[in-house]
């Protein structure tokens, strides 16, 4: 499921929305989202963390901690 050139939202709490749908929908982890959509992890992270969100790997979703 390549989607290359896809540009992520800016909010967090849509970017957060849009990746957990994707996880649940297409991806069986963040690294492999990630090296799909070309998108580096750690920013991605540091974002959703910044309002309150961690990657959940048994999960395999952002969750609110």
């Amino acid at each position: 499921m390549c989607q290359l050139g896809m540009v992520l939202p800016e909010d967090p709490m849509m970017l957060m929305s849009v990746i957990n749908t994707k996880l649940r929908d297409y991806y069986a982890t963040l690294d492999a989202l990630c090296d799909d959509l070309n998108a580096e992890r750690a920013p991605l992270e540091a974002k959703l963390a910044a309002v309150g969100y961690f990657y959940d790997a048994r999960q395999n979703q952002f969750v609110r901690k």
